[in-house]
């Protein structure tokens, strides 16, 4: 049963502009206190952006409604997401969509979002520790592609990444504050870039973090 907490959040979101009843229905059917740290579990149905660790946030969600929405995500598409983050997003996706693939640069981000994602039964997603600039080629190419992290223009190798006739979308922005979230889609000879709504998101960082040794030199 729907608490009051996502019925509201969800009368929010139509409110926004969110009209897609099936990510309307993904969004309510995905727990986000689930994904939010215990601190912030009281504001887990807020319409705001949330830190969550390794200095990353979990998304507002009329921002991962209006990205899910413009994806135009079907039950046959592979979507490849950079950026798992909490793992918020991809669980939404996965309710939508055949498989998603997704990457994360942070490992205990990603162990995290790996126990959630067992936790729901969400048994359509990959995940991979790695670099999010190079995509995943190995399972390329991708009917979507969402960047949740910004960068100052999206990586040639991601669109190459991308079928005929797919849509990236991602945060874009040479400004640390002040990105525009740019939908690029992609056609047999070309690609087409429309600029949706302002947006800040934390940047989008090649390679991956060193983990630390312990004083007996293992690493944590």
């Amino acid at each position: 049963m729907t608490d009051t907490r996502t019925i509201s959040l969800i009368m929010v979101l139509r409110g926004q502009g969110i009209s897609d009843n099936r990510v309307l229905s993904a969004i309510e059917r995905t727990p986000r206190a689930v994904f939010v740290d215990k601190p912030f579990e009281s504001s887990a149905y807020e319409n705001s952006a949330l830190p969550i660790a390794c200095g990353q946030t979990i998304s507002q969600p009329y921002v991962v409604a209006l990205s899910t929405q413009e994806l135009d995500v079907q039950p046959n598409h592979r979507v490849l997401e950079i950026g798992t983050g909490s793992g918020y997003q991809a669980a939404v996706l996965a309710q939508l969509c055949r498989m998603v693939y997704t990457i994360e640069r942070h490992k205990p981000l990603l162990r995290q979002a790996e126990a959630r994602f067992r936790q729901l039964k969400l048994h359509n997603i990959v995940t991979r520790h790695g670099d999010g600039f190079a995509g995943w080629l190995e399972q390329a190419p991708f009917d979507r592609i969402l960047l949740t992290a910004a960068v100052p223009e999206v990586p040639q190798a991601l669109i190459d990444q991308l079928k005929p006739g797919g849509i990236l979308l991602g945060p874009v922005g040479k400004e640390q504050f002040a990105q525009d979230l740019v939908k690029i889609a992609r056609t047999d000879g070309s690609t087409s870039e429309t600029s949706l709504i302002p947006v800040v998101f934390v940047p989008m960082i090649p390679g991956v973090p060193q983990e630390k040794l312990q004083g007996n030199g293992r690493k944590k």
